[in-house]
């Protein structure tokens, strides 16, 4: 591992230019990482740059080779990427394979790739053919970026994030359930920006009942994410928004009731049924009455579902953080004041001081007239 002061500027500059570069990539490549590459000339010329831009397709290092217009100005020439270059045949060609044929100089790596299939041989085949290799330039940065693959990649489950608005006595609703609207519009156009880079949306019985959302990207542009509801007894009515719009195969429905989907993977039979829909039904066991929420996370981690926003209500918001399910919270707080109504967070078990939750690398910001506190678990 190379140490921080052996990196000038220069190197700073355009290992900064490969991170933006790979941010570009949020919601498109999950559930790869955001990867981002710059090709330098030995004379200190920007001559390709490209990013991982869909699942599936060209990985940075190829699209920023494919972007180099005169091929001779690979000679002696530096390569910044933000991941370690892959060392395996996947949906695409090894990407450290394509570098040790070219007559680059020097790579220089953000971070090592903890996917067991990579994990330090894309450096090793580099090396082997000549090439010095670097890592470590940005590597907390590199880290905050895919940190979603990452935790993914070391938990098999999804990385989990709470978001939450509440008013300034802490309450996400009047007494008569009403919640429209305690958040500023800027505050909603950020879940939706939000939406657009999880790879599902997470909500319960209640909200999905009560409020019945659509749980789309509409303010802001991006990808649309997995709709996943929890409906343990199975019991939601067919005509909601999720099971009824252009994006109902994106719904996915989580329940303890195997008993009353039995013959629902047979879609000749099931197009028959009033209760049909085109989206994924999963069964998880039963835990003090309610579907175990742990194996629902780590059945949507094996469908590659890497990170999931929870826009749920004080129930299921309650039992993640009382099971320590969630990695990472967002609370709006908004400057208003409802003096009754539903608590944002009942019912985590704690009885003593010395049992408090505290919260790690909190920062606040704010948005319209909300302050935005972000804090991890």
């Amino acid at each position: 591992m190379s140490t921080q002061d052996q990196y000038t500027a220069e190197d700073r500059k355009w290992m900064r230019k490969a991170l933006d570069l790979a941010a570009q990539g949020a919601g498109y490549v999950s559930p790869n990482p955001m990867v981002g590459c710059v090709i330098v000339s030995d004379d200190g010329r920007l001559i390709g740059k490209g990013y991982h831009e869909h699942y599936g397709q060209a990985h940075a290092e190829i699209n920023a080779l494919n972007s180099v217009t005169d091929k001779t100005n690979l000679v002696d020439a530096t390569a910044y990427v933000t991941l370690e270059p892959c060392s395996h045949h996947g949906k695409t060609p090894p990407c450290a394979a394509e570098l040790g044929k070219l007559p680059l100089k020097r790579v220089v790596v953000a971070m090592e790739d903890p996917n067991p299939e990579v994990n330090g041989d894309g450096i090793r085949h580099l090396k082997d053919k000549g090439i010095q290799v670097d890592v470590g330039l940005l590597e907390e940065q590199a880290r905050d970026l895919n940190e979603f693959f990452l935790h993914y990649m070391t938990f098999m489950r999804p990385f989990v994030t709470l978001k939450m608005a509440q008013t300034a006595d802490g309450y996400i609703a009047a007494p008569d359930g009403d919640s429209e609207w305690i958040s500023s519009d800027e505050s909603r156009v950020m879940v939706h920006q939000w939406r657009s880079v999880y790879d599902a949306v997470l909500i319960g019985h209640n909200t999905a009942q009560l409020d019945n959302p659509r749980l789309t990207v509409r303010h802001v542009e991006g990808r649309q994410p997995y709709r996943v509801v929890i409906d343990g007894d199975y019991e939601l009515p067919r005509n909601l928004n999720l099971f009824t719009d252009q994006y109902e195969e994106k719904t996915i429905v989580i329940t303890h009731r195997d008993d009353k989907i039995s013959g629902e993977d047979d879609p000749m039979l099931n197009i028959l049924q009033p209760n049909y829909f085109r989206g994924k039904t999963i069964v998880v066991p039963k835990r003090s009455g309610h579907s175990d929420l742990n194996k629902a996370l780590h059945k949507l981690g094996d469908m590659g579902i890497t990170s999931v926003l929870v826009e749920a209500g004080q129930d299921l918001a309650s039992a993640m953080l009382a099971q320590d399910l969630v990695d990472k919270l967002e609370l709006f707080i908004s400057p208003k004041l409802l003096g009754g109504g539903t608590r944002s967070i009942m019912g985590l078990g704690i009885n003593h001081m010395s049992e408090i939750r505290k919260l790690r690398s909190v920062s606040w910001q704010q948005i319209g007239d909300d302050m935005l506190m972000s804090a991890y678990l």
